[in-house]
């Protein structure tokens, strides 16, 4: 369950119960980890065939299923139902992929920091809430961060940091994704 407030606290009008939170993060991080799947199919599809980064994001693509693959698994195991938006964010996810990867090598790499650090922030939140009757899928939550900082961290050693016009970039594709997180979670 959800690590919570003492129990002499009286939940207020709009709390969600600890169910609902536990479904909502399982049915969030099943979308999101969809969109970074499609962010890295739409890269990999338009990245110059001679890149550099080209084995680099095949890597990080695997990891990004094998997440999905995980949180598939815990869709059907707790019987929650995955986010409705799903046509979006096949769309969505591989154009912002496509896009990045036409802007070059480095703009491919700015989106993986910026989805990367609202992705570390998220999961850090949701870690942070998840009680001891919910240790192992904290304990997937903290891996996966774990492995998304890795991608991070390849990114910025990549030359993300230095692509045209990156903070907007970085502010466009953050914003994004934050909306992309409320969304998932409620719809």
């Amino acid at each position: 369950m959800i690590a919570s407030a003492p129990t002499s606290a009286l939940p207020l009008p709009g709390d969600l119960s600890p169910e609902e939170e536990i479904r909502r993060m399982v049915r969030v991080n099943h979308a999101g980890e969809y969109g970074a799947k499609r962010i890295y199919e739409g890269q990999l599809a338009f990245l110059r065939s001679n890149s550099p980064l080209r084995a680099k994001i095949e890597h990080m693509a695997e990891q990004e299923r094998e997440h999905l693959e995980a949180f598939e698994a815990e869709l059907v195991q707790r019987r929650i139902r995955p986010t409705a938006l799903f046509p979006l964010w096949h769309v969505a996810g591989f154009a912002l992929g496509a896009a990045t990867a036409l802007m070059g090598d480095k703009a491919a790499m700015a989106c993986t920091i910026a989805v990367e650090e609202v992705i570390d922030q998220h999961y850090a939140e949701q870690s942070e809430r998840l009680g001891q009757a919910e240790a192992p899928l904290k304990q997937k939550i903290d891996q996966f961060r774990a492995e998304e900082l890795e991608h991070r961290d390849t990114a910025v050693a990549e030359g993300g940091r230095e692509a045209v016009a990156f903070p907007v970039l970085e502010a466009a594709i953050k914003t994004g994704s934050r909306l992309a997180i409320w969304l998932a979670q409620r719809v």
